[in-house]
């Protein structure tokens, strides 16, 4: 980045801006290794040049106001929405001054809700008699029953850091988005997470604008296993993105490696497959975003295809470096929401297993 001069100008139309600068950040991460990121000045460069990218694409928004201009004003804030999120990817504690991000992405979050649209809705529902639960929808784009993707979201992950994140993905697909999280863990609740999840099954339901043969279910992190219980239990899910239920087997092999005390103790293979497969066609996402690894999702793969059922893998390239790791979101999200389409009756076949 060093030496360029961001952003292009609202002047090529709405999503050309956005387009482009999703391309030049996912280029920007299959660049980075290993040597850059322990480097903490080249680091802090790299933070400071897209927050200053979200900042010019911000004042850009702001001064694009009026039923006009206002697919401009989209396209920048999903741009400012899509740098920051980078220089979230990059930064590491302390990089950044306390608060300086959030309050960056609630700016940029209030924008794309109060100023352009569609509209981002604030939703609250029944839970099953143990207090309401909440959510954001963000409609499609066209008011015609459209599909709609609920995204479980991670522990400790706000609905609005996500919304955030996956938007600009989002914004020119005609697909529903829903965010919400599994419930709450400070309420003890008799019922399990799925249950409170079909909660949200039966609000869609109700709803004109979605298409209920076209439900697909995402969990990210400890959502994905929560997705995968929702995906078994309730057959109104048509595609879900999850770790096909092989968390505990997982959890299992760790338990016994540690007790072992050996690096790789032998996992008996029927200890990766769940003892309830998911009807629907999944996908599972190696990595932090599922808490899988690759050996097992490839394992859990075989078992499924060899039943003649619709599984398949996406391994992400995933940056190690002492700080942890680094992820081109870009190109991870912009594939779920392919393979998303594909199932849904949308997009293009795409082979069973990817790596980007």
């Amino acid at each position: 980045m060093e030496g360029d001069h961001w952003p292009h100008g609202s002047c090529d139309g709405a999503g050309a801006n956005l387009a482009r600068l999703r391309h030049r950040a996912s280029e920007f991460f299959d660049g980075l290794s290993v040597a850059d990121l322990v480097r903490e000045t080249s680091r802090h460069l790299w933070v400071s040049d897209w927050l200053r990218v979200a900042d010019d694409y911000r004042i850009s928004a702001e001064s694009a106001r009026g039923d006009e201009s206002a697919p401009i004003a989209l396209d920048a804030w999903l741009c400012s929405l899509t740098a920051l999120e980078v220089a979230r990817s990059l930064s590491a504690p302390g990089d950044l001054a306390d608060g300086d991000l959030s309050d960056r992405l609630d700016i940029g979050l209030r924008g794309l809700e109060n100023e352009v649209g569609p509209a981002i809705q604030h939703v609250k529902i029944d839970g099953l008699d143990q207090g309401p639960l909440t959510g954001l929808f963000r409609p499609a784009l066209h008011q015609e029953r459209s599909p709609v993707v609920i995204c479980i979201a991670d522990e400790g992950v706000t609905l609005g850091a996500m919304m955030s994140r996956l938007s600009p993905a989002f914004c020119h697909r005609n697909m529903s988005l829903l965010l919400v999280h599994a419930g709450n863990a400070s309420i003890r609740r008799p019922f399990k997470a799925e249950h409170m999840l079909a909660c949200w099954l039966d609000y869609l339901a109700a709803r004109p604008d979605v298409d209920t043969r076209r439900i697909a279910v995402y969990g990210e992190g400890a959502g994905a296993s929560h997705a995968s219980r929702l995906a078994m239990s309730d057959r109104r899910i048509a595609a879900a993105v999850c770790d096909g239920g092989i968390a505990a087997p997982i959890m299992r092999r760790a338990w016994l490696r540690r007790k072992s005390g050996v690096a790789q103790a032998a996992t008996p293979p029927d200890w990766l497959q769940p003892s309830r497969r998911i009807p629907c066609p999944l996908l599972v996402v190696v990595g932090s975003r599922s808490m899988v690894w690759e050996e097992d999702a490839l394992a859990l793969q075989a078992g499924y295809r060899q039943a003649g059922a619709d599984c398949s893998t996406v391994v992400p390239n995933c940056i190690p470096h002492p700080l942890g790791e680094v992820e081109n979101f870009i190109a991870v999200d912009d594939f779920i929401l392919e393979w998303l389409d594909n199932k849904l009756g949308a997009g293009r076949q795409l082979d069973s297993v990817t790596r980007l």
